[in-house]
């Protein structure tokens, strides 16, 4: 049973959202504004969080921004009224690991939140695979730990699987949506530009220069892989 908690200041869609994940027999904790919702995610352990973009008394960004500043890596499934793609990035590149636009269908929530925790538990369950060095970088996916130059670098959950994965395979070249299947666990139609956030996010802790990457190369037209020139 994993343990949700789900910040959303609108009372009918907390309780939706809220019955709707505890069908799938998960235990829920709510809660109506962002001040209430951060503190609880500091005191307890939770699985995941659903989190509302607009809140009262600190705002979803906010607050995920502060979470994963802090080292925090639980899931985070972002919802949000507004329909824009640049809203929809600004999530992303705050630590969102994922996000879902009002309104949104049950079934599509539970999907989405199905993917988050199988991916997450399948992170729990590898089997002490060896670390990837490469350069400057090394991967640990045992300790879920990231080095560059021997100093450590702040990954979320959803970053670390998608450096990890390309890492794997240096090369191969994976479009997006192949992406979104492998790491996020779905593919859906719109969602593409989810790969690209992270993949900024990961060049801004990772490269030298990140409008220069030399660890994770576009290929333009394509998708992205992991250079294997290095």
């Amino acid at each position: 049973m994993a343990q949700l908690l789900i910040i959303e200041d609108e009372v009918d869609i907390n309780a939706l959202v809220a019955m709707n994940l505890e069908t799938l027999n998960h235990q829920v904790t709510r809660c109506l504004d962002g001040t209430r919702g951060y503190q609880l995610a500091q005191q307890q352990r939770f699985d995941l969080i659903v989190l509302d973009l607009m809140l009262p008394g600190m705002d979803g960004l906010t607050l995920c921004q502060q979470l994963r500043q802090q080292g925090c890596h639980t899931p985070i499934l972002m919802l949000t009224a507004r329909n824009s793609e640049a809203d929809r990035v600004v999530g992303l590149e705050t630590g969102a690991d994922d996000y879902l636009t009002k309104p949104f269908s049950v079934r599509e929530l539970q999907a989405r939140v199905k993917a988050q925790l199988r991916r997450a538990g399948l992170a729990k369950q590898q089997h002490e695979p060896e670390p990837i060095s490469v350069g400057p970088l090394t991967l640990d996916p045992n300790r879920r730990r990231v080095t560059l130059s021997g100093s450590a670098v702040e990954l979320t959950g959803t970053e670390f699987d998608l450096i990890w994965f390309l890492a794997q395979h240096p090369g191969r070249v994976y479009r997006r949506d192949e992406l979104l299947d492998a790491v996020w666990g779905y593919h859906h139609g719109g969602y593409q530009h989810t790969v690209n956030s992270h993949i900024n996010r990961l060049r801004a802790k990772l490269e030298r220069d990140p409008a220069q990457p030399d660890l994770v190369l576009t290929v333009w037209g394509v998708g992205y892989k992991f250079n294997d020139q290095l």
